[in-house]
């Protein structure tokens, strides 16, 4: 992944904004020899490292193998949104799942935000955890859609007030001339250091017990009701297994990977601002989002950049020209940051499914996934990490839920799949300009 300079070692962290200023470099050894535990978890991400340590705080031994370090993929380099919701109009799944189902997966998108509020404060977690969030419309249409979805919270007893903003109003929050208006949550969604977060995590899950091993790529998956991983170096037997790779699992689980398809977004950070440039910019310091398919997504650090994000293609590879590419998009909302010098770039893959849906579900004997989070996954991740949890200890009812929804595999295999996805969301992207 592009940064300033290229990374002497790609297991070590890209060399973004949240990897040079992070709380710790993690060092957990690599797995030498065999080892057992009750649960074995594939992947050093918010999944993984969530799922382990709801599964210790229930009284589990737990190892976590990770092949690079904690927080190197997707979960280290996204925008540190803290958005609730899971999946995308889940009403579609009511045939499926029923109308209690749709109602438990909303319930559980409300609930994905206040476990990221309540592990923060329980592990004492310094991640910059900051509250406040903001849709950004920008065509009359996009306000529609964002009084529909006001009226549709407010019928489903949403906890969190949300407000429409008129462009005059935005302008205490968002000042850029693009918008034409927005909707203001408040309370309910916000942002964060997302490396901080994770590494934070992992630290609390340590000190529960769980075995964290890194530089520990995981070379094959034995399933069956007593699995198996192993490594270059060791390998580890357990009771259960989780693959929580996402986007970077591989083939390691043909019959899963050919339903995620990595697709790429890029970040940049500008230099640290003013106070007077930040005011300028983003008085009300929220998350911000447009809606349309190809977004922009950004925020202000703890230390005064703008961090800035978008989906700069849609083939799973990083732009020649991150840094021109993500320049021309930030400038075209923030004009006046023309002088401003950038200092991070940085891309990551993020796992798409075809139907938005996160997906949970059980391979060969007592072997778990989790993936798919659709770019929307700092907080959803929280809750599945819980609802895999629940699953091994015996209460299966959220995970079965999620279980029942259909997940479709991308056609044409490695060699078509990712030109035909980057067609159908040249479609979309066409759609968000009318």
């Amino acid at each position: 992944m592009l940064g300033l300079n290229t990374p002497k070692d790609t297991r070590e962290h890209t060399e973004s904004y949240y990897a040079a200023t992070a709380n710790w470099q993690t060092d957990y050894p690599s797995l030498q020899g065999h080892i057992e535990a009750d649960v074995a978890i594939v992947g050093g991400g918010f999944t993984g490292v969530n799922t382990a340590l709801e599964l210790a705080e229930r009284g589990y031994s737990v190892v976590l193998l990770e092949a690079n370090r904690i927080s190197w993929g997707a979960t280290g380099r996204n925008g540190g949104q803290v958005i609730g919701g899971i999946g995308h109009e889940i009403e579609r799944f009511e045939k499926s799942i029923g109308k209690d189902g749709v109602r438990a997966i909303y319930d559980m998108g409300v609930e994905c935000c206040d476990i990221v509020r309540d592990r923060v404060a329980k592990y004492d977690i310094d991640c910059d955890l900051t509250w406040g969030y903001c849709d950004v419309a920008l065509k009359p249409r996009h306000m529609k859609e964002f009084e529909a979805e006001k009226k549709y919270q407010e019928s489903m007893g949403y906890p969190h007030e949300m407000e429409l903003l008129d462009k005059q109003q935005l302008q205490s929050e968002v000042c850029s001339d693009l918008y034409v208006g927005g909707m203001l949550n408040r309370t309910g969604h916000g942002h964060c250091h997302v490396l901080n977060l994770c590494i934070g995590e992992a630290r609390a899950a340590e000190n529960l017990g769980v075995r964290i091993f890194e530089q520990s790529r995981v070379t094959r998956v034995v399933e069956g009701d007593n699995p198996e991983v192993h490594t270059d170096q060791g390998s580890v037997k357990a009771k259960h297994l989780v693959l929580a790779g996402n986007a970077y699992l591989g083939d390691l689980a043909p019959k899963i990977s050919a339903k995620v398809l990595p697709s790429n977004s890029s970040v940049i950070t500008t230099e640290p601002l003013t106070e007077e440039q930040a005011a300028a910019i983003m008085p009300g310091n929220r998350a911000v989002c447009d809606p349309r398919t190809a977004l922009d997504y950004y925020r202000l650090t703890a230390d005064n950049r703008l961090l800035f994000g978008g989906l700069s293609n849609y083939t799973g590879r990083e732009p020649k020209d991150l840094f021109g590419v993500m320049r021309k998009k930030m400038l075209k909302v923030f004009p006046g940051l023309e002088g401003v010098q950038l200092t991070h770039g940085w891309s990551g893959q993020m796992g798409i499914g075809m139907n938005r849906m996160p997906q949970l579900g059980r391979l060969k004997g007592n072997v778990y996934y989790i993936q798919a989070y659709s770019g929307h996954g700092v907080a959803p991740t929280h809750m599945m990490g819980r609802i895999t949890a629940q699953m091994i200890a015996g209460q299966a009812e959220r995970f079965d839920v999620f279980a029942k929804i259909k997940h479709w595999s991308f056609p044409g295999g490695k060699l078509l799949r990712t030109p035909s996805f980057a067609l159908g969301m040249l479609y979309y992207k066409m759609l968000d300009e009318l």
